[in-house]
């Protein structure tokens, strides 16, 4: 027998939208997800929620009422629909990504890929929306922008505007970066009466912006670009005093988040120390004859 063309239907999609909030939030926040049938459809839909590959709720809304950090991730939904002869689902919707930070300060940027030529407008939103005394904007660890409001903008976009951002607010006399991680900063004690003659002490120091509580923090620790061994609980290690570039690294794996120290040279270094990446906000220029469409935000 021949199929009916009602057969060979394309299944349809369901498309979940982001009503209230933001992407990025703070911990604390509300944000509401929507799920929808597009298309004129006769019968009642059902919408599952799901993010990753676990199953939440049935509901046409999905609402975060007070986030935590561990609450982020990758939101979709589906529709469903009972007929007298079958459940009929519909494909899974695009993801919603959405990140809560248990920080002070988040950097809000427009979609990414940013276009040469463009402005870039970039929001350092703290928590609480306090008045703000200052607000710097940095690129690549290299201060870029200092005013008074907490937008910022970058006019005239070329490829070298291609980067890592982040942004520094102070209020009250406080002063707080956009990471729940500060950047680490590596001490290097060469002559710590504890430890014997031809060893050296390096400390990782780093704080801690979260209001939530986190699990620990994991410390690693370089010498020219090779590790000193095994992520460790300890915020400092004993080494074999030698000539060379060190630096550290802080990370809290369940947020997924980690922050590289400056090097720090010690005795007779030749040489330049190889490039090393930040958990920032990535812009990405990109030359184009043609004009952006759609591009969906992304924080890396």
């Amino acid at each position: 027998c021949i199929a009916s063309g009602r057969d060979w239907e394309a299944p349809l999609t369901a498309v979940a939208e982001l009503v209230n909030g933001g992407p990025r939030i703070f911990s604390g926040e509300r944000v509401r997800l929507k799920c929808s049938v597009p298309g004129k459809v006769s019968a009642e839909w059902r919408y599952q929620w799901f993010r990753g590959g676990e199953q939440l709720q049935e509901s046409e809304y999905f609402v975060l009422w007070k986030a935590r950090p561990q609450q982020s991730g990758k939101y979709y939904c589906q529709g469903l629909r009972t007929t007298w002869i079958s459940t009929q689902h519909t494909l899974h919707s695009l993801p919603i990504e959405i990140e809560v930070d248990g920080g002070w300060a988040i950097l809000q940027a427009p979609p990414l890929p940013m276009l040469v030529g463009e402005t870039m407008t970039l929001m350092c939103r703290v928590r609480g929306n306090p008045r703000l005394t200052e607000v710097i904007l940095y690129k690549d660890g290299v201060e870029l922008q200092r005013q008074s409001g907490p937008e910022l903008c970058v006019t005239n976009l070329t490829l070298q505007h291609h980067g890592s951002y982040w942004c520094r607010a102070s209020w009250d006399g406080l002063r707080q970066t956009n990471s729940v991680l500060t950047e680490p900063m590596l001490e290097i004690v060469p002559n710590d009466p504890l430890i014997h003659k031809d060893r050296m002490l390096l400390v990782c120091h780093v704080q801690l912006n979260a209001r939530e509580p986190v699990s620990h923090i994991h410390y690693y620790f370089y010498q020219d670009g090779l590790s000193l061994g095994l992520a460790s609980s300890q915020d400092r290690v004993t080494v074999l005093r030698d000539s060379g570039r060190y630096w550290c690294k802080a990370s809290i794996p369940t947020l997924g988040l980690k922050r590289l120290s400056e090097p720090v040279p010690y005795g007779r270094v030749t040489g330049e120390h190889s490039e090393h990446t930040r958990n920032q906000k990535k812009i990405v220029v990109m030359q184009s004859l043609f004009r952006r469409i759609h591009n969906a935000d992304q924080w890396r």
